[in-house]
């Protein structure tokens, strides 16, 4: 498929992680000030439970990691995400950054990608995650329209063109109903051609796996790298990874299989191992 007119000539995933099919770990931290799970916990607590999560991600051998806000439950539409949580994720990512020699990237949720290109431009990540880019869904948070337009807008404003987006072709947690004419195909092909560095192909819910099916229904509709965005473990990824390009992983390495549980770091190294396997050179 021809490149579009965003195109960056180059891959973009072995651009950042100088390797093939990296492997992306979710941190997920504590409920952030503002939002209605946060108990006044001190902000050295709630940056340390990032930098632990971190550590424990690169002991298990890990390529590269994402700060998400995801304890920040019922999550708010993107113009709403306050000032706190913008301010407090940037501290977190760059304390994050710093700690560990891997590229860090930020989702802000729910979908907030000009928040999410703030936190990344002061703290120095590398990309964000769009869990909507294009067209628009109905979420638990209401209706979400798509970002792509005026994030594109934003990301030049303040020099931070570098910055990756990696966009949900179709978010979770959502209905789609909207655009349900459009097929995954055609939903890939239209996020590349609305800019998007790379492409999240995911199951409904988190840790929900993702069908091969929509993995490959999304690779061929783009030129874009296809990362599985949720329900990857030691035992699918290597199925997963025969069509997709990457992955980003959380549930399935933290203790139980539960988001908001500690990351395991021999989860991740077999995980890890299993990846590695995939690739042929492990």
């Amino acid at each position: 498929m021809p490149d579009g007119p965003f195109s960056r000539g180059e891959d973009s995933l072995e651009a950042l992680f100088h390797v093939k099919k990296p492997v992306i770990g979710v941190v997920h931290s504590l409920p952030l000030p503002g939002s209605p799970l946060y108990r006044g916990q001190s902000m050295d607590e709630v940056y340390e439970h990032a930098i632990r999560e971190a550590r424990r991600y690169a002991q298990g051998g890990i390529d590269g990691l994402m700060v998400e806000n995801a304890q920040d439950l019922p999550f708010l539409k993107p113009d709403d995400i306050s000032h706190e949580t913008v301010s407090t994720m940037a501290v977190m990512a760059r304390l994050v950054k710093e700690e560990v020699d891997l590229p860090v990237g930020v989702s802000c949720l729910a979908d907030g990608v000009i928040p999410a290109l703030a936190i990344a431009k002061a703290s120095g990540a590398a990309f964000v995650r769009a869990t909507q880019w294009v067209y628009g869904y109905l979420g638990n948070h209401g209706f979400v329209d798509a970002q792509a337009p005026k994030a594109l807008r934003y990301r030049t404003s303040i020099g931070a063109n570098h910055i990756r987006v990696f966009a949900d072709v179709r978010v979770k947690h959502g209905s789609h109903a909207i655009v349900a004419d459009r097929s995954a195909s055609e939903i890939a092909h239209d996020s590349e051609y609305y800019g998007a560095d790379g492409l999240i192909a995911t199951g409904s819910h988190t840790g929900f796996a993702t069908p091969v099916d929509e993995v490959r229904a999304v690779k061929a509709g783009t030129s874009l790298p296809v990362l599985v965005g949720s329900g990857a473990n030691a035992e699918n990824v290597g199925e997963l990874l025969q069509d997709a390009d990457g992955v980003i992983v959380g549930s399935s390495l933290k203790t139980g299989g539960m988001w908001w549980q500690p990351v395991d770091p021999d989860k991740v190294a077999r995980f890890m191992d299993a990846v590695g396997r995939a690739r042929g050179g492990r």
